[in-house]
């Protein structure tokens, strides 16, 4: 049988356990249902009451104010664990490639550094920007040169974010600025330069004065980007006339191989000629002073035998008479000697004459005569002359 079933032994089955209660002073006593809720509230309040240091006694008799007194306690509840909440999403992490630029209530407040970090919600909006990332960027166009010819460039460019500040708030897209000014710098740079420096060994020179007029862009720009590299890929002629910028390209390749040639060759010769130059003056003047160490003997050497020839002349003139004797005689192994009163020369063999006298020098050293060896030759001329000229006189 239910508990609640006329006639039975429901009033004291109450699930509610109120069946032992008086119920004679509650109006609608007959008719019990689940707990109050407003008292769970009160319950509730009274405890929260008493942990925050309010008073657990409440005027019970006040029906009504006790009704305000509960929904006013689950608000402050509501309250406290939204506090909690707010305050626990405050909380974030900065990483230590990161930078955080709070804005509070839209207008600029810090910037944060990294580690655990708190902002108000809702009220701070923080954006994160990694400072340490490098970023790239191509561009790529057909540009007019100094000389006014077309070049193909392709360009990269590196940058990173040195100004978190300036990159979150300064310019809108601060990478799309990049792109322009980069197109801006190179153009400036190109049609400042020739073709033929930017197609050969110029690339370099022109990427650093791109790099260094998008510095100063991106400086004046306020970005907050820092370009760290420039590189320029690739450099060539259009397509349609890709051939015949090949073929100037040779030809100036080939115009810079002769030059370097002749240089060579001059480098190589005019040292040469120079050294001939220097060798040639040198022994000019050598001869130079070989002539004159030589006259200035042969004028001593005169003066001497002047002082002698004017003390004994007779004996001065037969010694000069056989030192140039001996010096004529000396190199000449056949001597012709024209006879007085003779119709044909007397041939004197002295080469022969001197194979049988002993010689001391070497076979192949010219014959030298010391002057007694020189009159004992004359004398054997002298009687030699003498035998024939008698010899003819007796046969006539």
């Amino acid at each position: 049988m239910a508990w609640n079933e006329p006639g039975g032994n429901g009033d004291n089955k109450d699930p509610w356990g109120s069946g032992n209660n008086n119920r004679g002073g509650n109006k609608g006593g007959g008719d019990q249902g689940p707990p109050d809720l407003d008292e769970a509230l009160r319950k509730l309040q009274d405890k929260l009451s008493g942990i925050f240091g309010g008073s657990g006694k409440r005027n019970s008799g006040n029906g009504g104010n006790s009704g305000s007194s509960s929904g006013a306690g689950f608000f402050v509840i509501i309250a406290v664990i939204a506090v909690l909440v707010w305050g626990g999403w405050g909380f974030y992490t900065v990483d230590q490639q990161e930078r955080g630029v709070v804005l509070r209530l839209g207008k600029y407040s810090g910037t944060v550094e990294p580690g655990l970090q708190w902002n108000p919600p809702l009220i701070d909006l923080v954006e994160l920007v990694n400072v340490t990332r490098v970023r790239t960027r191509d561009h790529r166009a057909l540009m007019l040169t100094k000389d006014e010819n077309i070049v193909d460039v392709e360009m990269t460019v590196q940058y990173v974010i040195s100004d978190a500040k300036g990159f979150v708030l300064t310019v809108r897209d601060p990478e799309a600025s990049l792109s322009h000014a980069a197109e801006s710098a190179l153009r400036h740079v190109v049609g400042s330069t020739n073709m033929h420096s930017i197609l050969t060994q110029g690339r370099e020179q022109l990427s650093v004065k791109v790099q260094e007029r998008l510095q100063n862009y991106m400086k004046d720009y306020g970005t907050g980007l820092r370009i760290s590299k420039v590189n320029i890929k690739e450099a060539k002629a259009p397509n349609q006339v890709q051939d015949a910028f090949d073929d100037v390209i040779k030809a100036r390749e080939d115009e810079q191989r002769v030059k370097n040639e002749a240089e060579s060759y001059a480098n190589g010769i005019i040292p040469e000629a120079r050294g001939k130059a220097q060798r040639v003056l040198e022994e000019a003047s050598a001869y130079k002073e070989q002539v004159v160490a030589r006259s200035e003997g042969d004028a001593k050497r005169f003066t001497a035998l002047l002082t002698e020839y004017e003390k004994a002349p007779d004996v001065t003139r037969e010694r000069l008479y056989l030192d140039t004797m001996q010096e004529v005689l000396a190199g000449n192994p056949k001597v012709l000697i024209d006879v007085e009163g003779g119709n044909n020369m007397m041939y004197l063999p002295l080469d022969k004459i001197m194979q049988n006298r002993p010689v001391a020098a070497d076979a192949n050293s010219p014959v030298r005569l010391d002057s007694q060896s020189l009159r004992e030759v004359t004398d054997q001329v002298v009687d030699e002359l003498r035998i024939r000229q008698t010899t003819r006189r007796e046969g006539r």
